[in-house]
């Protein structure tokens, strides 16, 4: 009897999961305005990687951590990854990828970079704020990532969107080995979504 209990339990609430986490993982391409300027938002395509190589390499001094084979591998997980990218005028300006872990119920920002003249303008900020939304929508507890100990700026955005160091990863980047704070941002489901960046105005774009 407990056993065709547990069966039923999971056909029902399971599929709703399911259901839940597809539409949670679902983008349509989209225009946006961000501080008053209009950008194009999309998931990441396999046509995208070696633009988001270019972006990484403008962003770390000419290196490239993740190549072409890394980032396909990552594209060809969609139930568990989500790669976003952000245009204006055909040129690929930034992007996000981030991993969702159903067991520790973690969103994991894996990757972020925005091409240097187009930083401070609050793309970082707005892709954030998306992965940071459907993480809530999916009832996880955290979102987390690292970021380098001598990167302040990232830093500072990090905090400004409650995200609080939780400890260092020494030696964690290839290359230089430098350090890496570990940062989480703990979600609490009472808290008001406005928190999670900024508000931009979308227009689905089909």
């Amino acid at each position: 009897m407990l056993k065709k209990f547990k069966n039923w339990y999971k056909n029902v609430f399971g599929s709703r999961r399911e259901v839940v986490r597809e539409e949670a993982m679902d983008v349509k391409n989209h225009r946006v305005d961000i501080r008053n300027v209009t950008y194009f938002v999309a998931k990441a395509l396999f046509t995208d990687i070696p633009e988001m190589i270019e972006i990484e390499r403008a962003v770390y001094s000419g290196q490239a951590p993740w190549d072409s084979t890394a980032f396909a591998n990552e594209l060809r997980r969609e139930k568990d990854r989500l790669y976003l990218v952000i245009r204006k005028n055909d040129k690929l300006l930034a992007f996000i990828g981030s991993t969702f872990d159903e067991r520790n119920r973690d969103a994991h920002i894996t990757n972020i970079a925005v091409l240097p003249e187009y930083q401070s303008k609050g793309l970082g900020r707005f892709l954030l704020g998306i992965m940071i939304r459907k993480a809530r929508k999916l009832n996880y507890k955290t979102v987390s990532l690292e970021v380098r100990v001598s990167n302040k700026n990232a830093q500072r955005l990090y905090r400004d969107l409650q995200f609080e160091q939780t400890g260092i990863k020494r030696g964690y980047y290839f290359g230089d080995h430098e350090d890496a704070a570990d940062m989480v941002l703990f979600l609490n489901e009472n808290e008001d979504e406005a928190q999670d960046g900024v508000a931009p105005q979308t227009r689905e774009q089909n």
